[in-house]
């Protein structure tokens, strides 16, 4: 992996030198755009809208529209000028429970991995950090942008969250939040019988993303010029008459299918390869010991 950033964590009066890495990646397959005649790539260029010609890229600048439609430019000296303290340091502000942070702020992640000179401070950060279940909130600045931040532990490696500020999330504004519906005891005892049949340890290997492997698959199918099969549609299931009906047959699947899933487990660990030996010999030579036996007992 190469960093993309490298700096200090400010804690207190102590300074750790980091390197800072994209912790995750899009798996998403890339398509280009392309002339269905030919397959020739679809190229676009910097046209400019008042005088039709291209433009340079040194010549494009950053730009602000104005409620009027004038236009604001930005050029990169102006954007040099702007105060950015968090440029080259991971400031911590405070320390907070992890559990108080909401999973729709975050928005991405980075591992941070330490300088040699700082790996002592660094571990001992990581290791107050575990003992304390407490996350370090802080302010870094990112491809000159600020953000506020989490500082957590994670695998034993520190992972720097990005976090969204607070006027970046959208309020609900449903119609049915200002409505009164009612939601019987009975069905939500059921409802909660189906999530209690349903739980179980979250594994993400056992996830795959399917559509990206029939996509694969597809591509593949194309340049080798075979056929690709169109897999057949499900049958639609009947509808169930009420809610409640809907729950007890919920309910019913998740227990047959947990029972199938526990049945499957246990034919493969009870599956295992038969020693070669003389208790399990087949072949010419045990049916001749069998038949030597008989003679000798009669």
């Amino acid at each position: 992996m190469r960093s993309m950033w490298k700096g200090a964590i400010s804690f207190g009066l102590v300074m750790i030198p980091v390197k800072l890495y994209t912790a995750t990646e899009t798996k998403d397959i890339a398509f280009r755009q392309v002339h269905r005649e030919d397959g020739g790539r679809i190229r676009f260029r910097r046209v400019c809208s008042i005088d039709g010609n291209e433009v340079a890229y040194e010549d494009v600048a950053k730009g602000f529209e104005l409620p009027t439609g004038e236009m604001v430019v930005l050029t990169e000296d102006d954007m040099a000028d702007l105060p950015l303290p968090t440029t080259r340091s991971i400031e911590v502000l405070h320390f907070t429970p992890e559990d108080q942070i909401d999973p729709i702020l975050f928005s991405r992640s980075y591992f941070v991995e330490p300088e040699k000179s700082g790996a002592r401070a660094y571990v001992l950060l990581r290791d107050a950090l575990e003992r304390s279940g407490k996350v370090a909130v802080v302010q870094v600045a990112l491809r000159q942008r600020e953000t506020l931040a989490a500082l957590r532990s994670r695998d034993g490696v520190l992972v720097l969250e990005t976090l969204l500020w607070p006027d970046e999330v959208r309020e609900p504004d449903f119609a049915f939040l200002d409505q009164d519906i009612e939601v019987r005891s009975q069905e939500l005892k059921m409802a909660a019988s189906l999530i209690e049949s349903m739980t179980e340890e979250f594994d993400p290997d056992a996830h795959h993303d399917n559509y990206r492997e029939a996509l694969t698959e597809l591509v593949a199918a194309k340049s080798e010029g075979r056929d690709v099969m169109q897999p057949a549609e499900s049958v639609p299931k009947a509808e169930p008459a009420s809610l409640a009906d809907a729950l007890k047959a919920s309910i019913a699947a998740a227990r047959d299918e947990h029972r199938q899933s526990s049945q499957r487990r246990a034919k493969t660990s009870q599956a295992k390869p038969r020693s070669k030996g003389p208790a399990s010999e087949t072949g010419d030579g045990a049916q001749e010991r069998r038949r030597t036996r008989r003679r000798a007992s009669a």
